[in-house]
């Protein structure tokens, strides 16, 4: 009896043996002829740099470091920045005291002796007057001569053209600069603040932030290296914004399109996950197989689909493997 038990268990034994061994022959057989299409995960990059060159002077972050957007990266030195900030500094001072010495006009002392002049030459004018006078009464006696008459004549009108000329001076410098010369003195100014702005813009480049919140994944650069305007220090990955890249077959494109929804294995993380088509290419790019054979045959050209996991939640990191089988695509 217990040799029939025995013979029964051995029996049932290798007849589920050869069940499993038919069935993983079959899973074997059945995936092997299955097409098989790995895609990529990728995510958003950025990369940080600064419009000016120079040279790395303070380095904030490291590989792997996770940065919130706003936060200081790096900084470079820029002393010739800075002697060129005291030289256009310097300028827009000189700039505003001219235009201050246009708006505020000619001092006191320049009016005083303005006005000096004026009296002075309606003095001269007023003696002119009288010794005109009193020739052309002579000359219209005939006690004085011709050329004493015209000579009396030429001083006084001499001495009338002193005075026009000395209340013009006066007029000048109570009014002061003219409305062509302070528009220049002003644009004068308005040239040295920009040029102030655009150097403290420069300097203010020279500190560089991250312009988006992710994890840094690479650092070209480091502290005391000279990098140019638009080197790109730091790769910062957005983790946000992530997608996986397939690379499809023309001819395994029938049924795919934008909003299919399907299951694919991820093995870092050892699960499936769903996904949904967001992008399909709007043209074939390279060929992945080329014929062989002289007549029949056509090199078959791929598509780039791109496609996000449906749960947003999933830790899928860029460069992961992701794979579907085709005929679940």
């Amino acid at each position: 009896m217990k040799t029939k038990d025995k013979y029964i268990w051995y029996s049932t034994a290798i007849i589920l043996v050869v069940i499993v061994a038919v069935y993983a022959l079959y899973r074997y057989d059945v995936n092997a002829n299955r097409e098989i299409i790995q895609g990529t995960a990728e995510c958003r990059t950025y990369r940080a740099s600064s419009k000016i060159p120079g040279r790395i002077d303070s380095m904030f972050v490291s590989v792997g470091e996770w940065v919130e957007k706003g936060e200081l990266l790096y900084t470079i030195s820029t002393p010739e920045l800075r002697a060129k900030l005291e030289q256009v500094a310097a300028l827009e001072s000189a700039a505003e005291a001219l235009n201050e010495e246009v708006e505020r006009g000619a001092r006191r002392e320049q009016i005083e002796a303005a006005h000096s002049m004026l009296q002075k030459a309606i003095a001269g004018l007023e003696l002119a007057d009288k010794s005109y006078m009193r020739i052309k009464r002579l000359y219209d006696k005939g006690v004085a001569t011709r050329q004493q008459y015209d000579e009396a004549l030429a001083a006084q009108q001499a001495m009338q053209a002193n005075v026009d000329a000395a209340h013009a001076e006066y007029r000048l410098v109570i009014e002061g600069a003219t409305r062509e010369q302070k528009q220049a003195a002003e644009a004068k100014v308005r040239e040295a603040r920009g040029a102030v702005d655009e150097v403290n813009t420069y300097i203010n480049d020279a500190c560089v932030y991250a312009p988006v919140s992710g994890r840094i994944s690479n650092i070209i650069a480091e502290p005391g290296e000279l990098v140019s305007a638009g080197y790109p220090v730091i790769t910062i990955l957005d983790l946000t914004d992530r997608w996986i890249v397939f690379n499809i077959k023309e001819n395994a494109m029938h049924g795919i399109e934008i909003g299919h929804i399907f299951n694919a294995f991820i093995p870092a993380i050892d699960r499936e996950v769903e996904f949904k088509i967001d992008y399909i290419a709007p043209e074939a790019d390279f060929a992945t197989w080329s014929s062989t054979r002289a007549r029949g045959g056509f090199d078959i050209r791929t598509f780039e689909v791109h496609a996000t996991a449906c749960d947003t939640t999933i830790n899928i990191l860029p460069g992961m493997s992701v794979i579907v089988f085709g005929d679940r695509l």
